[in-house]
């Protein structure tokens, strides 16, 4: 199966009017998600927000059916909550309730400064230890040394499987079958591998793991959501709960929600849950091996013309890289690049140190122009984006 590259460009409005390049900030949507999202406003908007949504009931539970055969896990394992980091914070802070002094947390070199922070956080609070894992030879965390690492004292093994700041992508298969071999729980940030790659939690072994809708799933921004594996589940105490999460059956005393739905709130984006879960059905009807094979295409064709410009280096590492492109030029600011680009009609972004602090210092790296291609995307764009860079860093 490959991409029928004729179709999704017909069906991306946006292709007729911007070279987008910005797909790991927020990927352009398709008509039919465009389509559902408007269709379910108009309905609240005619016949009001709760009557639109007990009409829209099959719709919504669809969306489960939809991300649990997304990722091969049951439907009863999946909240579809604001963004990836409420379902990241809700999976991390409700598990760490238990945790104390001296207990460890062990990360990777290229986190997320979101989820660094929340780590920071615990540690002030309660006295954890983080210890980050160093990268092998490729750049990658090192899974040799994340197993010799562990002890007793290891509670929560929690990574990044693509970093935000380049093509890396961490060997996640077999950081979970570490953390099973251990009975450690293992969350993962796949929030900019879902919808670029296959996911199978099965296979991966993670017990948690936190999506978003607007990346490489081409969803509506202010959707993500949750996977907690089934056997874990009672293990975590949501963070915060309300009359969606659990149910109040006696003046001091509640029930929680048996499924992941004990994550969500009540109160919802619920044009946004329909289109996610149309996002995930086109994602699914092209296939994500297909999907991934034509990323790897066009970013081995940015990265290979990048490396032919005087001057740049592209600062992609690991051992498997992805659809996320990032470099940096000698004598020109990402930021000039960034602007002059978007005047050619080309949107890229800026990743910075604060980011990615730990990996972006080791490498000595301030501030890269990233360029993630999309399976949309066609080579000719790839190579129009080429020329007006070369022009642009030609013109001093």
């Amino acid at each position: 199966m490959s991409v029928d590259l004729e179709k999704v460009r017909a069906d991306t409005p946006g292709v007729g009017h911007v070279v987008h390049f910005n797909n790991s900030g927020a990927a352009l949507m398709p008509r039919p998600v465009l389509d559902a999202l408007k269709h379910h406003l108009d309905r609240e908007a005619t016949i009001g927000g709760y009557e639109a949504e007990s009409e829209a009931e099959p719709l919504i539970e669809h969306s489960y059916d939809a991300a649990a055969r997304l990722i091969n896990a049951g439907r009863d394992e999946i909240a579809i909550v604001e963004n990836a980091t409420v379902a990241w914070d809700i999976a991390f802070y409700g598990l760490a309730q238990g945790f104390t002094r001296g207990d460890r947390i062990l990360t990777a070199m290229a986190e997320y400064a979101s989820n660094y922070i929340a780590y920071l956080q615990l540690q002030k609070r309660t006295g954890i230890v983080i210890d980050v894992v160093p990268n092998d030879d490729f750049g990658q965390l090192d899974v040799g040394v994340l197993e010799a690492m562990i002890d007793d004292r290891v509670k929560l093994i929690s990574v990044t499987h693509v970093p935000t700041n380049g093509g890396l992508v961490n060997p996640a298969a077999a950081i979970g079958a570490v953390a099973q071999r251990h009975g450690i729980p293992y969350l993962l940030d796949a929030c900019q591998s879902v919808g670029q790659m296959p996911i199978d939690v099965a296979a991966i072994g993670c017990d948690m793991l936190s999506a978003t809708g607007r990346k490489y799933l081409r969803g509506p921004r202010g959707t993500g959501f949750l996977y907690v594996r089934r056997s874990l589940m009672d293990r975590i105490e949501p963070p915060f709960l309300d009359l969606r999460a659990a149910t109040w059956t006696e003046a001091d005393s509640f029930q929680l929600r048996p499924d992941a739905r004990r994550f969500e709130n009540w109160e919802n984006y619920v044009a946004g849950k329909i289109g996610l879960g149309v996002a995930i059905d086109y994602a699914l009807d092209i296939g994500l091996d297909a999907i991934y094979a034509r990323i790897a295409e066009l970013a081995t064709r940015m990265r290979d013309g990048l490396a032919a410009c005087d001057g740049v280096t592209v600062t992609d590492i690991g051992r498997e890289q992805c659809g996320i492109v990032t470099f940096r030029h000698d004598r020109h600011e990402a930021d000039s690049i960034i602007d002059a680009l978007r005047q050619a009609g080309i949107n890229v972004s800026a990743s910075g140190q604060s980011s990615t602090l730990l990996d972006m210092q080791a490498r000595g790296l301030e501030r890269i122009v990233r360029a993630p291609v999309h399976y949309y995307n066609s080579a000719q764009e790839v190579d129009l984006f080429l020329e007006r860079l070369g022009q642009i860093l030609g013109g001093n």
